[in-house]
Order: C-alpha cells, then sequence, then structure tokens
C-alpha cells in the first residue's frame, strides 16, 4: 500500500493546502496487519477548520481512492479531537491505541481518558447493537440470509467496545480481537461463542448464530453496567 498511501498523501496535502495539519492512519495499515482481500486504510485527515469546498474536491477522488482499498478519511480539528474524548472515547481510544502519523503533529498520543465516560458509551453502544438487531430482525423479513449482513455490521462496533471494556480494566496495549474476547470472557467468567462467529471470517451467519451473538451482547451489557 505504500505507493497508493503516497499518493493519497500527496492528493491531501495539494488539496488541503496550509489548513491540512496532519494526516494519521489508524487500525490495520497502521498495525501491519493490513490485508488487501479484508480491509481498506483508515485515516483521520485534521483540518484548522472545516472546509466543504475543500472536502467536496476530495470526493471526487472517492473512486479511485476506493480502488486502491483507501476509505474516506474522518474529518477533524484540533479543537473536535480535544473536545470528544468524553463523548467520543471509544473512536478516540482506537485510534490511539494503534495509529502511525504521516505528516503533522499527533494529536492523538497524548490523549487522555476517563473511565466513567469509557464506561457509558460501552454501555451505551451494546444496548444500540441490541436495538438495531431487533430492527434488522424485522426488516430480514424472514430472509435469514441477510442476518450474515447483520452480524457484519455488528462486529466492528463490538470489537472497539470489547477493547474499550479491558481499557476499564486497565488493559490499555490494543489486542487481536481472538484475544481480546477471550480476556473478556476470563475476566467477566462468561463464554461468548456468538462474538467468536460474529467475527470469524467466512463462517456461518444464520438464524443460530444471529441468536447466540443476541445472547452474547446481552450478557456483555450486564458485565458492562456492572463493571
Amino acid at each position: 500500500m505504500r505507493n497508493s498511501i503516497r499518493q493519497y498523501t500527496e492528493s491531501v496535502k495539494e488539496l488541503a493546502g496550509g489548513n491540512g495539519l496532519a494526516l494519521t492512519l489508524f487500525g490495520a495499515i497502521a498495525a501491519g496487519t493490513f490485508d488487501p482481500k479484508r480491509h481498506t486504510a483508515r485515516s483521520v485527515l485534521v483540518l484548522q477548520t472545516v472546509d466543504l469546498e475543500m472536502l467536496r474536491r476530495l470526493a471526487k477522488d472517492g473512486t479511485r481512492l476506493g480502488k486502491a482499498r483507501i476509505a474516506a478519511p474522518l474529518i477533524m480539528t484540533p479543537e473536535y479531537i480535544n473536545a470528544s474524548a468524553d463523548t467520543f472515547p471509544l473512536e478516540l481510544i482506537e485510534i490511539k491505541q494503534c495509529h502511525l502519523c504521516v505528516f503533522g503533529e499527533d494529536y492523538f498520543e497524548e490523549l487522555a481518558f476517563h473511565d466513567p465516560h469509557i464506561r457509558l458509551q460501552c454501555e451505551r453502544e451494546l444496548k444500540t447493537i441490541l436495538i438495531g438487531m431487533r430492527q434488522g430482525l424485522l426488516a430480514a423479513a424472514g430472509r435469514e440470509k441477510l442476518f450474515g449482513t447483520i452480524g457484519a455490521d455488528v462486529a466492528e462496533r463490538l470489537v472497539r467496545t470489547l477493547r474499550g471494556l479491558l481499557w476499564l480494566h486497565g488493559q490499555k496495549e490494543p489486542k487481536p480481537v481472538a484475544q481480546a474476547i477471550t480476556e473478556i470472557e476470563t475476566t467477566g467468567k462468561c463464554q461468548l461463542p456468538g462474538v467468536r462467529r460474529a467475527i470469524e471470517e467466512g463462517g456461518q451467519h444464520g438464524w443460530e448464530e444471529f441468536r447466540s451473538l443476541y445472547d452474547d451482547i446481552e450478557a456483555l451489557r450486564s458485565l458492562a453496567d456492572a463493571w
């Protein structure tokens, strides 16, 4: 991905000019686990001020970037980052734990988080996922092949939440997904077979898997509330 990221960086610099303060990669592309068959390169573009015209011009590159396995960047300002540690701690922890600053200042390394804010978002995320699964079940209208799509949508948010729960127990370093699940099972004295299947590549995602995932998230919700 080096050439693609280099071209992307040059394009962003040219479009943003002096308003572009930093470009930061995060997730698999920063961890060295990137697989172009499964991942897209995720990034944060930090601007001095949000410039909609500039974003409109960047959007015209969307098709090309998509083919290069580069996702549209998250757009933030320094003020937004600092003001969001209490409202979006899980998203910012995900970036803080594994990121690579391509140019500009590192706005994430020194971020601090407070446990009550993390716990609250963990509870909110799990409750939101449960509501989404109920609505997805109704919207599927009996088409059980759609359960796999629902499970895939849940998986990314769920992994972020699991790492947030581990953060509450002092585990600040990012862990591979399977290890994070094992740590939660050990700490919470529970088993999460539905969660494991939801993140499994190419696994079955039918009705039984859907029910198992739902039950696991209910258990996690109770666990988060108790922590």
